[in-house]
């Protein structure tokens, strides 16, 4: 089998099998396949697409390009979420233990953020003394005991689409679907989990800009994940404006757990009684969707959530007095106002910009090496639909640099866009994808 004929029969539009796709995977995590053939590929992908079968084959050989992780030492049903990604969003630190202390085994494999805010371990790092490195046997024994777990990305989980990935970023080819899909669900299978939920988000702060590319992605990892064995749930939701209000790796912990006590904000709240009722349902404690949303109103109603998170948190290493005292969290030196220049109705916020906001305070990382501020970032007082009048406050910034914050503030504004009359509200949930 050679490389050079694989080009040829993609480029032409023909099929690849399982086999050809093994070997291509397999040859090129080992480095025999050079990434200048393999780029060739890639854009040969990209013009050609993949059908249903050659994408189940490529996310499984990546998938089995490394360590697939066992949890059958872990009791009951495991079940995985998995977020897209976008501002504001701090998803898993109020849903994990929403849906543990509902009985449900959460075992989740975790990364840090490159961009505009930290990803979920560096928000979960905002709690002093916190570590995700920790050995597999503390996390099998960790969610056997308390329900819940999160470990940093330290095993060799799917290298083949690591290498994949870095060569699609500087090749242009990132934006296929069947690669974008591959590429996900292919570390959501390694890592062992027997049901995974999907938040797909589309929306200007999201990578699917258009809800109809959202939804298309959704169905093809919830077909990947189904076809792979594992019972998979895609909810598509907006990301047109920050999830929540905090924006920012501290603030939004601090949200979190308000939301845990009840007095979270309604968009973020919805998020998590919705993925959390298919995480439950997947999870085979709950029948239906108003079983699962009576106990997750439950679980927050009597303490149990929040007990759970901080337990989480303590059995990681983290103060859990932090959990019931936030003022122990990392805090902002400098708080300023941002005030608005104009009057009306919010009608739009250029929800990237407000993230790119975030990480000129110092709120994200441009590079893998770079240090996140842990403390720095932005509570939003208005947001789209609401009334504004002018000098009134848009949004509250935390920093530590009196010149980064001046660069936010200027660019904070510009991502605010008014008009006369109230914009029409649309969903959040925009559906959900089962199979």
């Amino acid at each position: 089998m050679r490389m050079y004929d694989l080009i040829i029969k993609k480029r032409n539009g023909e099929t690849l099998s399982e086999e050809e796709i093994k070997y291509m995977i397999a040859e090129y995590t080992a480095d025999r396949i050079p990434d200048y053939q393999m780029s060739a590929m890639m854009m040969a992908i990209y013009f050609q697409g993949m059908s249903a079968e050659e994408t189940v084959a490529l996310t499984m050989a990546m998938a089995h390009s490394g360590e697939m992780l066992d949890l059958s030492a872990i009791s009951g049903i495991k079940v995985d979420k998995h977020s897209t990604g976008g501002v504001g969003d701090k998803t898993s630190i109020a849903l994990t233990p929403m849906v543990a202390a509902c009985g449900v085994k959460i075992a989740k494999m975790s990364g840090r953020g490159l961009g505009h805010t930290g990803g979920t371990i560096d928000k979960l790092e905002s709690f002093e003394g916190f570590t995700t490195g920790i050995s597999t046997e503390h996390f099998m024994k960790q969610v056997n005991e308390i329900g819940v777990s999160i470990m940093g990305q330290t095993m060799n989980i799917a290298p083949a689409d690591k290498k994949l990935y870095a060569l699609r970023d500087v090749t242009a080819t990132v934006d296929n679907m069947s690669l974008i899909a591959s590429s996900i669900m292919s570390k959501k299978l390694a890592a062992g989990a027997d049901a995974i939920v999907l938040d797909v988000k589309t929306g200007s702060g999201a990578f699917m800009k258009k809800e109809e590319d959202a939804f298309a992605l959704a169905k093809e990892m919830v077909t990947l994940g189904n076809m792979a064995g594992r019972h998979t749930i895609a909810v598509v939701s907006d990301m047109d404006q920050p999830l929540g209000y905090a924006v920012g790796n501290a603030l939004e912990v601090e949200e979190a757990i308000a939301t845990l006590r009840g007095e979270g904000p309604e968009d973020f709240t919805k998020l998590c009684m919705t993925l959390g009722t298919y995480m439950l349902i997947a999870g085979g404690v709950a029948d239906n969707e108003d079983i699962a949303g009576r106990m997750l109103s439950d679980v927050i109603k009597n303490g149990s959530a929040l007990r759970k998170l901080a337990d989480f948190v303590a059995a990681q290493g983290g103060n859990a007095k932090a959990v019931y005292d936030t003022s122990l969290l990392p805090k902002a030196s400098i708080t300023e106002e941002i005030l608005s220049e104009k009057a009306g109705y919010v009608k739009k916020i250029d929800c990237d910009e407000i993230g790119i906001c975030s990480l000129i305070l110092g709120g994200g990382r441009e590079t893998k090496e770079s240090v996140i501020d842990l403390s720095v970032g932005m509570i939003l007082h208005k947001k789209v639909g609401d009334f504004v009048q002018t000098g009134e406050s848009l949004a509250t910034v935390y920093a530590n640099d009196r010149d980064k914050l001046e660069v936010a503030k200027e660019r904070f504004l510009k991502a605010y866009h008014f008009d006369e009359r109230q914009p029409e509200k649309l969903p959040f949930i925009k559906g959900v994808i089962r199979q």
